[in-house]
């Protein structure tokens, strides 16, 4: 499955606006897709299943050339677990997108881009090869600027998109030259080559000094260029300024799979870099650099969280509040991923990266669900002015039920995922023995609180604003149920996914780079036979 997925969703993108030249009737394109991301849902367990049952990453290595000649998918419990939760989430925006589409013109072109978005989505997550990575990046990147521009005729969608890709273009060139000094000094770009050979001159050099110190400058350069870029991609303040006007004016699914999944690719990236290809053990963790770099990222991540809930607090668009909330998630996401400091124990290590991932999955299930609730009640009003429109929840009750369940779930209320999670990175900190980090968990979800409260005062306890009419049928008000009912489960079943997530992060990200290597070479080895 691992070699195929990436290419079969590619090929879908691809000929569908071939299709739609003979057939020309909607109800094909929403089948079409939805066949098609449910594939992707099928291929996404069947890999994480297999990466289970061996307790070994499992490398494809394409067309049979040998890694590094040869660009190789390499999946282990961390991403093999990223691949299904977005697999996940973006077939349930499918199903969304086949009401909301009937309310746009040329869907095909919606939902070819719907396609391509998944293709980068799932290639950025699978691959095993840094210079792939730009390759699918910009895949994803493409299909989400076109995305964001759909409603071509509004000028602000087109300067939102404008805005998205210049800063989009920057942060890949970014990573491109990132990608020159990683090649000139390593002579390849396979991500568990490049990681073998770092700690090999880390721990056993025998060249000299002079040799070393260009290595490490050049490892240092190439990981601040890769982190730069990919701080842009996954909106960390102060690189967040692009997303509050790109996420809105995208179509409603759109922004859910936007804020939901898109900006979990940058943070992917971030841990791949930190973790496997330069951790601890390599020339820049020996050195003291990458410390520098998680104390950095531990910074932008509280300022991140704290800035953007108090943005949210003086919004009056419902998506451009969700879209800064979705900012200040990410800031409490690259707090998990920071706490992997040398003198970190590993014990604590598992901890905050546990949390890290597990708030990926729940704040990711939730925007989703609360942009998508949100569009329902944007089309009954027909605007995204919380003061306009005032009790439109009422008309909605099952839409209102979901949309308390995402906002109860992000706020971290008992016994929703939300909770655990915070929990969990709260924990990670005072067992670290940093105080400040633990107790900024608590002020921001705090904060953060008074803007998810705005959104459910104006849209179910003000006083309705007009007589609203239901426009949205049950069966996408179900959807949204049973994404609400997902956010309790995370948190019902907490202790049985944090012991897996544990469980895959030791295995992947704080003791599995030898197993990451291992499998590279056990291919390499297989095909040159």
């Amino acid at each position: 499955m691992l070699g195929v997925v990436i290419p079969v969703l590619a090929l879908s993108a691809f000929t569908l606006p071939l299709t739609s030249l003979v057939i020309k009737r909607k109800r094909f394109y929403d089948v079409y897709t939805i066949v098609f991301t449910f594939f992707a849902l099928i291929a996404s367990y069947t890999i994480y299943k297999e990466v289970n049952k061996l307790g070994t990453p499992i490398v494809y290595a394409f067309g049979g050339w040998p890694p590094p000649l040869g660009i190789v998918y390499e999946v282990d419990g961390f991403n093999g677990v990223l691949g299904l939760f977005t697999s996940a989430v973006l077939f349930a925006i499918a199903l969304y997108s086949i009401w909301y589409t009937e309310h746009m013109d040329e869907p095909v072109w919606y939902y070819t881009l719907l396609l391509g978005l998944e293709t980068g989505l799932l290639g950025c997550l699978y691959t095993g090869d840094a210079f792939n990575l730009f390759v699918m990046l910009e895949v994803l990147s493409i299909s989400a600027y076109a995305l964001v521009a759909y409603y071509r005729s509004k000028p602000q969608a087109i300067e939102a998109a404008i805005k998205y890709a210049i800063v989009g273009a920057v942060a890949t060139t970014l990573y491109f030259l990132s990608l020159v000094f990683i090649y000139a000094s390593y002579g390849t770009l396979n991500m568990a080559d490049i990681s073998m050979k770092s700690m090999g001159i880390a721990r056993y050099t025998v060249i000299s000094d002079g040799v070393y110190g260009s290595l490490l400058t050049a490892s240092s350069v190439a990981l601040a260029l890769a982190l730069w870029a990919f701080t842009f991609k996954s909106a960390l303040f102060p690189n967040h300024f692009w997303l509050p006007d790109a996420h809105p004016e995208a179509p409603t699914p759109v922004s859910a799979a936007l804020s939901g999944l898109v900006v979990n690719i940058g943070v992917y990236a971030v841990a791949r870099f930190l973790y496997t290809i330069f951790s601890g053990y390599s020339i820049v963790g020996v050195d003291g650099f990458r410390d520098i770099v998680l104390y950095a990222l531990l910074v932008l991540g509280i300022a991140s969280g704290f800035i953007a809930a108090l943005l949210m607090i003086v919004q009056n668009d419902i998506k451009r509040l969700l879209a800064y909330s979705t900012i200040s998630h990410i800031g409490l996401i690259y707090m998990g991923l920071a706490i992997g400091f040398s003198t970190t124990p590993n014990e604590v290590k598992v901890i905050g990266l546990t949390a890290m991932i597990y708030h990926i999955i729940n704040h990711g299930v939730a925007k989703a669900l609360l942009f998508m609730s949100s569009g329902v009640y944007i089309l009954a009003s027909g605007t995204r002015d919380l003061d306009k429109m005032s009790g439109v929840g009422r008309a909605y009750p099952l839409t209102t039920i979901a949309l308390i369940m995402g906002f109860l779930q992000l706020m971290g209320f008992i016994p929703f995922g939300g909770f655990f999670s915070k929990l969990l990175l709260y924990q990670a900190y005072i067992a670290n023995g940093s105080v400040l980090p633990a107790v900024m968990v608590i002020v921001i979800s705090a904060v953060s609180l008074l803007g998810y409260i705005k959104v459910m005062y104006a849209t179910i306890f003000a006083p309705p604003a007009k007589e609203y009419i239901y426009r949205v049928n049950k069966g996408i008000e179900i959807l949204l149920v049973l994404m609400g009912i997902a956010c309790l489960l995370l948190g019902i079943f907490s202790p049985y996914i944090i012991d897996e997530l544990k469980m895959l992060v030791q295995n992947s990200l704080v003791q599995g780079i030898d197993k990451y290597i291992d499998a590279f070479l056990r291919t390499y080895s297989e095909l040159l036979r």
